[in-house]
């Protein structure tokens, strides 16, 4: 699964700690996200996008082999 979290992150110049705080989970959990080694809940999704304004579905993009 793809995404664009880090390019959300540099739009509102905020780092993944930053992130990180605003929702609840650890920086490390952002940084596995944006090297697309974790694809995270649903609620976790939804909270990401509710922190970016944007539907779920504008950050995160199923690729052909999810």
């Amino acid at each position: 699964m793809k995404n664009t979290i880090k390019i959300e992150r540099a739009l509102k110049s905020i780092t993944q700690e930053d992130l990180a705080k605003a929702i609840g989970v650890s920086r490390q959990t952002i940084n596995a996200m944006e090297a697309g080694k974790y694809v995270p809940s649903t609620v976790l999704a939804l909270k990401i996008a509710k922190y970016f304004t944007k539907k779920v579905e504008d950050i995160f993009v199923l690729e052909d082999e999810d």
